[in-house]
């Protein structure tokens, strides 16, 4: 298991650098980079992602390409819009309700992703689950006039009975990220008609494979979407992209910008708004340049022994 630590651009979830854990094995190599706060139980899934690159495991591929958006941290709709003006993508997903920040800052940013885009661009916006019904009942339609219109908006409350809720009280389609990824039955939006699109992320759900039963079996529009991954990761959610019979949206796969830095020849990064499917080759002189410090190594070796023993428990 490698290490590395790769500054990020700009601020995004409350990360300034992003530690990944790169794993070998006879398919190549495969990426562990559950965020720092998530326990053993949460970690695990995304092991079991690493595993199955590592071994090779994937699904043949569909297509050889798939669409993608461009991601707009919340930040000022100056550096918005050159974001997406930079990207060539025709899709822009936006963060809203960033804690400390006013609503008008979110109208002004989605108003400036439109323009970046022009009329016949699609404009996604992210919530994160940060608003109760109420609050997104009246902040949804503003931000569609904002937006020009929005595609749709991912995960605007953290409960799926709420985002039921607002999904049948408003006409912006609804999409269900933490309430499939996080939920203990992540079948019960589809059971509650709660959302319009599944958001599928290859690694917390636990893989390439794992991600395609979830998408036969809860029957919703795909949206595949990163954790802000290296492009060893972002390569497995382009794999099950690329594997899914129907792709109707374009994915949330190219964040590598966000990133300075990575590991691999050439990153995967977006061509007239689409990414390759294909593996990207490890450079070993990367890992050696952004080799993580000796804390740090010890400190996911450290998660990995607990998600070990969290299988053996299982297992016992």
């Amino acid at each position: 298991m490698r290490i590395v630590s790769i500054p990020m651009r700009t601020r995004f979830r409350g990360i300034t650098v992003r530690e990944v854990a790169l794993v070998e094995g006879p398919g190549g190599w495969g990426e562990w980079s559950p965020f720092l706060e998530y326990p053993p139980e949460v970690a695990e899934p995304w092991l079991r992602c690493a595993e199955e690159a590592a071994a090779g495991d994937w699904p043949d591929p569909l297509r050889s390409s798939v669409p993608v958006n461009t991601t707009v941290p919340a930040v000022g709709a100056e550096q918005a819009h050159a974001l997406v003006a930079a990207s060539g993508c025709r899709t822009a997903k936006v963060k809203v309700a960033e804690p400390g920040q006013v609503e008008a800052e979110d109208e002004a940013r989605l108003e400036a992703v439109r323009d970046a885009l022009g009329p016949d661009g699609a404009v996604r916006i992210d919530v994160n689950g940060l608003w109760d019904v109420d609050t997104a009942l009246r902040r949804l339609p503003v931000l569609d006039r904002a937006a020009g219109g929005l595609e749709y908006v991912e995960q605007p409350c953290a409960e799926v009975t709420d985002l039921a809720v607002v999904r049948r009280r408003q006409h912006v389609p609804v999409a269900a990220d933490e309430s499939i990824r996080r939920a203990a039955d992540p079948y019960l939006v589809r059971d509650l008609e709660a959302a319009d699109v599944a958001v599928l992320k290859v690694q917390p759900l636990g893989g390439v494979r794992a991600c395609l039963r979830i998408a036969e079996d809860i029957g919703l529009p795909v949206v595949v979407s990163s954790a802000l991954e290296s492009s060893v990761g972002i390569a497995a959610g382009v794999a099950l992209a690329a594997a899914l019979p129907d792709l109707q949206h374009a994915c949330g796969l190219a964040t590598v910008s966000l990133l300075t830095d990575d590991v691999v020849e050439e990153q995967l990064l977006p061509v007239d708004g689409s990414l390759s499917v294909g593996r990207p080759v490890v450079v070993p002189a990367a890992l050696d340049r952004l080799a993580a410090a000796p804390d740090r190594v010890a400190h996911w070796e450290a998660r990995l022994a607990a998600v070990r023993a969290l299988r053996q428990d299982r297992r016992s």
